[in-house]
């Protein structure tokens, strides 16, 4: 029977089988041989190796029983719940920065403001949300990802407040633009895929984070119509604050610590408590208090890194424009759907409604990388390799339908009676699967090329989708408004000149899918990385088999495959295993069943 490509392969929900064609690590001479008897495990460096008086150790991720206790081997249905908290978390932050629109109208009215005025509520949210997600992200390296997590969505919420209650506009735009910058966003929310996946099992991960992403960002404006339609300006900023409080309140009960060193920590002291291991350490502790190991000008560094790869890497930088301009239409979709929709009469709840062709084109996005992953997965157990350029090809046909997309809303924009309005519906579609798409490729690409910088390149980009994102608030209501008023290529010649501009986008994404191994051979991270990921892949590999292998650490210690009591009859159950492979067809065996502790 042929293998087609829409073929469902279900195994992507499940934990992956350890390959039996990768074999454990041979110790290279005989230093490492008598060290891994001087130790639990080899995977655990000393601490200070010139100082023959300290026999501390490091425990590392390495450690087959330390790897079963990090995000990496949890079972896939915790790594999911984990996943859905994070969603309706990605999804209330990205819904806070498109519902603002909807209190426009009432804010004028109430504070006797401009437009413009009001458009710089939104400007200043996305600004500095593309600022906050890198300064949120080194914090969530030392303190861990739920603490961090959780004090922005307590900011968050808190600002809210401010918005609801402002005595005069000012403390509304204060009030938004420290609401931006409170707001982890995707720095932390891929922060907690990284923890759970490698970086070879993300895919579907990844996928799942970048729908609440894309989605948060339509549901404001859908909400927003009959918000706006059937109760007061201020309870826009109300219903943010409750859909606020139900995502803090569900990532807290389905998110627990992920980050590797904060578990590692958990997990070398539960051993020296347990007594199994007195001298092992964690990476924190090793380093000291939260004070002492804090050091500011390595975390500036780490908030700076983002910026220089935009500035020096080209691969980063072109895709990188490529989704701030892809997410910087959706915003301008806020503006000019009601002046193009509005030629057709649409209410403010129908001109909400309308954003459900985006949301429809997400998901069709959604459904058709499910089948592209599913069919790229069969391939790999077959043997088949992939370069990280792979991870471009389903972009090449799905990036041109952000220029057709705008080029039939565009047409639209003519409005009756020559257009109908389901075209400019069908554009809308089509620019989200590309929105889709773009987003999902090119941080997918990101991580694979540039892991593990993988946090500052995605980084970069999701800086370039919410700082566009945000200048698009202020220049969309004059560029659709000044560019030939009054005649019926007012709102057509803005669409075209984008359906421009993103043409011209789209070529670096078949540039960099043809040659972007030329790219990365020049590149200096790129080079640094697969080196430094081809030294570490065989004792990364050796963990992750031997750590499924491991009991649950809820078993008493005796009782492990580890423990010195059981030692024994592990080598003798290996010894027989080995004989009956290595003996003869139809040759009897003498396993020595009276040596055996049943």
């Amino acid at each position: 029977m042929p293998t087609w490509p829409w073929n469902w392969d279900w195994t992507w929900c499940k934990e992956p089988v350890a390959s039996p064609s990768i074999r454990p690590i041979d110790p290279p001479d005989g230093l490492a041989a008598l060290r891994e008897i001087n130790e639990p495990h080899p995977a655990n460096p000393l601490v200070n190796p010139a100082d023959p008086n300290d026999k501390r150790r490091v425990l590392t991720r390495n450690d087959p029983v330390a790897y079963k206790a990090l995000g990496y081997g949890k079972k896939w249905y915790e790594k999911w719940a984990i996943l859905t908290g994070v969603f309706v978390v990605q999804l209330s932050m990205n819904f806070n920065a498109a519902a603002y629109g909807n209190a426009g109208e009432g804010m004028k009215e109430k504070f006797g403001v401009s437009q413009s005025q009001v458009k710089l509520g939104q400007m200043l949210f996305l600004v500095m949300y593309a600022f906050g997600c890198e300064l949120w992200a080194p914090w969530s390296e030392e303190l861990g990802r739920k603490y961090v997590m959780q004090g922005s969505l307590l900011f968050v919420n808190a600002w809210q407040v401010g918005c609801a209650l402002a005595p005069n506009f000012a403390t509304i735009l204060t009030c938004r633009a420290l609401g931006g910058l409170s707001s982890a966003g995707g720095s932390v929310t891929l922060g907690i895929v990284s923890d759970l996946y490698e970086p070879e099992e993300q895919h579907y991960a990844v996928l799942y984070v970048v729908l609440s992403s894309v989605a948060g960002s339509v549901i404001g404006p859908i909400a927003g119509g009959f918000i706006q339609t059937y109760l007061t300006w201020y309870w826009v900023f109300w219903v943010q604050l409750i859909f606020g409080l139900v995502a803090q309140a569900v990532h807290c009960g389905l998110v627990p610590e992920t980050r590797e060193h904060c578990l590692l920590d958990e997990e070398a002291q539960r051993r020296r408590k347990a007594g199994e291991d007195p001298k092992i350490y964690g990476p924190n502790e090793i380093r000291g208090s939260f004070s002492k190991r804090t050091d500011f000008k390595q975390m500036l560094a780490l908030m700076w890194r983002p910026y220089k790869l935009l500035a020096t890497e080209p691969v980063i930088l072109f895709l990188c424009l490529l989704s701030g301009f892809s997410d910087a239409l959706i915003f301008i979709g806020l503006d000019s759907f009601p002046l193009v929709l509005g030629q057709f009469n649409f209410t403010v709840i129908e001109i909400g409604l309308s954003f459900i062709s985006l949301l429809a084109g997400y998901i069709i996005a959604y459904i058709s990388f499910l089948v592209v992953y599913g069919y790229e997965g069969r391939q790999k157990k077959k043997g088949k390799q992939y370069t990280p350029e792979r991870r471009l090809w389903w972009l090449l046909w799905l990036v041109p339908l952000e220029p057709i997309g705008l080029a039939l809303f565009g047409y639209a924009a003519f409005g009756p009676p020559k257009v109908h309005w389901w075209v400019a519906m069908l554009g809308a579609a089509f620019i989200g699967i590309a929105n889709f798409a773009i987003y999902m490729a090119t941080i997918d690409y990101m991580i694979a090329a540039y892991h593990p910088v993988a946090a500052s390149a995605t980084g970069g980009n999701g800086f370039c989708r919410d700082f566009l994102a945000g200048l698009a608030a202020l220049f969309t209501g004059p560029f659709y408004k000044e560019i030939r008023p009054g005649t019926k290529w007012q709102f057509s010649s803005p669409t075209f000149i984008l359906c421009g501009i993103g043409t011209l986008l789209c070529v670096p994404v078949f540039v960099f899918y043809f040659f972007g191994e030329w790219f990365r051979n020049r590149s200096p991270y790129a080079t640094q990385i697969e080196k430094e990921r081809e030294e570490d892949r065989e004792a990364r590999e050796h963990a992750i088999i031997e750590s499924r292998k491991v009991t649950p650490k809820s078993t008493p210690a005796a009782s492990r495959a580890s423990s010195p009591a059981r030692a024994g009859r592990v080598d003798r159950g290996g010894r027989i295993m080995e004989m009956m492979r290595l003996r003869p067809k139809k040759e009897p065996i003498d396993i020595g069943i009276e040596e055996l502790e049943i």
